[in-house]
């Protein structure tokens, strides 16, 4: 009798190790199915959204692009011109395709009624981590008063060449100080 303790011991510490991977394996097929069946974003409500990013030129350029059948080009474009991620780039250019916006004007009254993120900047609960490197330099900028829509921007006026405007954004949105904003900003040239 004794030589049987051991062994049935042991095969109840295997079944029920089995049991428990079998429920964590359950429960992790159940959440992916539940991610799978969520609701995508409103692609009408999208293309709204991101048609108002747009100058009234780049706005047509946009458009001309998505008429040409150049998707990558459009999608390059628009990452370009609002500085927005390339997943929300490509989102945004299929919901534009998708659902065909006119460009609005921004109304007169709305500028004087919303603050100037540039002005007043605010603290997020998260800190955005930015980083540029060429060559062998590498410089990063950590701060809870960045997000992606001010570092697009940041990057966007880099791009244009209006570094000393870039480099005041950058430390208005950040605690460092304009030299190291000037040395960030020189890594984003190309």
């Amino acid at each position: 009798m004794e030589s049987l303790v051991i062994p049935v011991i042991i095969l109840a510490v295997v079944a029920a190790g089995v049991a428990l991977a079998a429920r964590a394996f359950g429960k992790r097929q159940a959440s992916a199915r539940q991610a799978r069946s969520a609701p995508a974003p409103d692609s009408a409500e999208l293309a709204r959204l991101v048609a108002g990013k747009l100058s009234e030129d780049q706005h047509r350029k946009l458009y001309a692009l998505i008429a040409q059948g150049q998707a990558m080009a459009a999608i390059k474009f628009y990452y370009e011109s609002t500085g927005d991620g390339l997943r929300a780039s490509r989102d945004a250019v299929g919901a534009l395709a998708a659902h065909p916006q006119p460009y609005r004007s921004p109304e007169p009254g709305a500028a004087e009624t919303e603050p100037d993120d540039d002005d007043t900047p605010q603290r997020f609960p998260y800190r955005y981590r930015a980083i540029a490197s060429k060559g062998d330099v590498t410089r990063e900028v950590s701060s809870n008063m960045l997000n992606d829509e001010i570092y697009g921007r940041i990057r966007t006026l880099a791009r244009s060449g209006d570094t000393e405007a870039a480099a005041t954004a950058l430390t208005k949105h950040s605690d460092i100080s304009l030299k190291q904003a000037r040395e960030f900003i020189a890594l984003l040239d190309d």
